[in-house]
């Protein structure tokens, strides 16, 4: 499905990265920090954080969407790594990045308790997780995002899921959302930052 999305010219998403994760860039500390971006797509975020001097893998289940990351990269002249994997099913090595980005990371219900011990387990002590996704309240919306409630997640079960980790900042809340022709309004959000305790 993705690979279909995103074989065209241009960029679904957009080539400028996220707001929320402008915003809170800065809590990832002084680069080069070894930053990990979930469901990168075509690479907008990876590539912007590659730009402000971090040391960053993008992962994505499309080879496309990764194919697209590269040659943006190549075009901003940073250095970016790619990795091809199913999230749902991947399995990163133990404290080996100092931030996660997730932004708009959308995997099945029943993936995603894999997913979340896979980012606690990936991150350095101190190590950050900044998120924001799509809630099931986004669904009936025709501005972006999974058409079934399954594939997105609430405050409550991220609350949970990082119980161990100092939470920064959990909340869900409506903001527009424009980023290419794939986000285009008003959106439903929740925003997430956590700190994996020392």
């Amino acid at each position: 499905m993705w690979d279909e999305r995103f074989d065209s010219d241009d960029y679904l998403y957009g080539t400028e990265p996220n707001d929320f994760l402008r915003e809170q860039v800065g809590l990832i500390g002084e680069p080069p920090q070894r930053v990990l971006c979930l469901a990168d797509g075509e690479g907008r975020n990876g590539v912007y954080l590659a730009g402000l001097g971090h040391r960053v893998l993008s992962v994505d289940a499309s080879a496309v969407g990764l194919g697209k990351a590269a040659r943006l990269a190549e075009r901003e002249g940073v250095a970016l790594e790619t990795l091809h994997a199913d999230l749902t099913q991947h399995t990163f090595d133990a404290e080996a990045f100092d931030a996660v980005v997730s932004i708009f990371c959308h995997v099945p219900e029943a993936g995603r308790p894999h997913l979340h011990r896979q980012v606690v387990r990936t991150l350095k002590p101190g190590g950050v997780l900044i998120l924001e996704a799509y809630t099931p309240a986004q669904v009936p919306r025709d501005t972006g995002g999974p058409d079934t409630p399954d594939r997105t997640p609430t405050a409550a079960e991220l609350e949970a899921a990082y119980a161990d980790f100092e939470i920064l900042a959990s909340r869900e809340i409506d903001r527009t959302v424009i980023e290419g022709r794939g986000h285009t309004g008003l959106g439903a959000v929740v925003q997430f930052i956590a700190r994996k305790r020392r």
